[in-house]
């Protein structure tokens, strides 16, 4: 028998929602801009997209669960948001908020930050489909990382756990290093652009994104070379830092960056060997995303169905 669930998957900018049997399959979709909404004015839409997903179940059969993905840190026993990309976000009760619109109807509602969403996505459905050990390294404006070991979701004693864009790269600490982590200032897509145009030095040549920069890199820009370079550097170096602690079966990477970064994955291998446990390393695949940009959407599909 055919179960339904719904899976959310709320980000920065866009939400999206589907309708979703046990199989994978999307039998309704919709896709909706924020368009600058803040505060209970997202959750209000969160709400108001369930309704009518929940309005596109075929005939009388029932939902089994409600999953949903978000930007930030999702408390697992109080179910509030910590998402600091939508104003109003600091502390929202999101799962009360969903309970109460469900008017008594006894659908466990399930949310986990969208870095967990993202590996439970893949598992399921996409790169690292089966897989009990491996991890999702996200990497676009930012970086973070969703990790399935044995099984289990590895969310820390606060949620956090996956924040590896703090990860010391460096021997020496510099203070821009507070904000958002060694690692993400320099390989995230914020990270590359801020460094080449650093490197500019009053040069003409200024990169305004990642695009331009990869656009540089393929043209033979130097100083877009050397960004690049280093940003190689550093993922071979998470990659080994992620094997030797995990000892998983696959990382995958996604995100903006991956992207036209994809094809750097033989070098960011080589690289990873030089610094990673060696027998961990030898079995470990790494590969691209398969799902990309519904990574998130189809990982809150899968957690309508399981409790993680």
């Amino acid at each position: 028998m055919v179960k339904y669930g719904i899976g959310i998957d709320l980000g920065g900018t866009k939400l999206s929602a589907a309708l979703i049997e046990d199989s994978g399959k999307i039998l309704y979709r919709d896709d909706i801009l924020l368009s600058g909404r803040e505060g209970d004015e997202v959750g209000n839409l969160i709400i108001n997209t369930l309704k009518t997903s929940l309005k596109n179940i075929p005939g009388n059969a029932s939902v089994s669960g409600i999953g949903i993905s978000v930007p930030g840190i999702a408390n697992p026993t109080t179910g509030r948001i910590w998402a600091p990309n939508i104003p109003g976000w600091s502390d929202y009760p999101l799962r009360d908020r969903v309970n109460e619109s469900l008017n008594g109807q006894a659908i466990p509602v399930r949310i986990e930050c969208d870095r967990t969403c993202y590996i439970l996505g893949e598992t399921w459905l996409g790169a690292a489909k089966g897989l009990k050990d491996a991890i999702y390294l996200s990497v676009g404006t930012g970086i973070g990382a969703g990790i399935l070991c044995g099984g289990s979701i590895i969310r820390g004693q606060d949620g956090i756990a996956g924040a590896v864009g703090w990860m010391a790269m460096s021997t020496r600490f510099r203070k821009e290093y507070v904000s958002c982590g060694n690692f993400e200032f320099q390989a995230s897509g914020a990270g590359m652009v801020r460094y080449a145009n650093q490197l500019v030095q009053g040069q003409d040549l200024l990169f305004q994104d990642a695009q331009g920069l990869f656009s540089a890199f393929e043209n033979g820009n130097p100083l877009a070379k050397k960004v690049i370079r280093e940003a190689i550097r550093a993922w071979g170096k998470s990659v080994a830092n992620l094997v030797s602690v995990f000892n998983p079966a696959m990382i995958v990477f996604g995100g903006g960056i991956f992207g036209p970064a994809g094809k750097f994955l033989p070098e960011i291998r080589k690289e990873a060997i030089r610094w990673a446990q060696p027998i961990s390393m030898s079995r470990v695949q790494i590969g691209i995303s398969s799902l990309k940009g519904d990574a998130g959407l189809l990982g809150a599909g899968r957690l309508s169905f399981i409790q993680i």
